[in-house]
């Protein structure tokens, strides 16, 4: 997936380790709920999948465990970690703070190229009834936000903001398929061009703000109605 990171460590232009391949792959899976949360998986079942030894699944899991998308026990094995609710809350609150931060600064220091691209983005919608695939609307979902926090001109709060919409992205994936995001997104991310357009922080703000918290609700919202969702309370 376009907006998976690469494994750390990797060096443009080299082979990937065996032990990569299986990260990345792994990585993808449970971040896109190919692996829901809460699965239990073990070292041999994924090497026999993978077509590789254990030894670079076994290291692969243990850098997934470190990033807290898998849990290890001992003698037992290994599980997705599971989603809660509360989980949600901490990385909105996060999201929150972050974003209306950068929105302020880009409402100052974007240039017209850089908000004309933005409104661009703003455009791509995903609907149930699949305007976009998933994975194009969560890329340009993802841009979309990126550019805002690029354009605040601050590295250290960019590759913030770049880490928690990556946690969202698994987010996105568990509750796309019991709600329309169309409406929400595209009202939202207008009413943000145009508070940025209009080079002013407070708009900018508080419609970032707006916009966190409609995505915050209505992912809960759309995820504890749902039946088969994996999100535990």
């Amino acid at each position: 997936m376009r907006q998976i990171r690469k494994a750390a460590g990797a060096r443009p232009g080299k082979a990937r380790s065996l032990t990569d391949q299986a990260y990345d792959r792994l990585r993808e899976e449970i971040i896109t709920c190919a692996l829901r949360p809460g699965t239990e998986i073990g070292e041999q079942e994924l090497a026999t999948r993978l077509e590789m030894s254990k030894t670079p699944v076994r290291e692969a899991l243990a850098r997934l465990t470190q990033e807290g998308l898998v849990e290890a026990f001992p003698r037992r094995g290994y599980r997705v970690t599971p989603v809660m609710v509360k989980d949600i809350a901490d990385i909105f609150v996060v999201r929150r703070a972050l974003e209306t931060a950068a929105a302020e600064l880009a409402a100052l220091r974007m240039s017209e190229g850089e908000l004309d691209a933005l409104d661009v983005l703003s455009r791509e919608s995903f609907g149930q009834g699949g305007t976009i695939p998933i994975l194009d609307f969560i890329s340009a979902n993802n841009r979309f936000h990126t550019a805002i926090a690029e354009g605040a001109r601050v590295p250290r709060l960019h590759a913030l903001i770049t880490s928690y919409l990556e946690q969202c992205t698994r987010l996105f994936h568990m509750g796309a398929a019991s709600r329309d995001l169309t409406p929400e997104t595209r009202e939202d991310h207008t009413r943000i061009v145009e508070a940025l357009r209009a080079h002013d922080p407070a708009a900018a703000r508080q419609a970032v703000c707006l916009h966190v918290e409609n995505t915050r609700r209505g992912l809960l919202e759309a995820l504890i109605a749902d039946e088969t969702s994996p999100l535990e309370l």
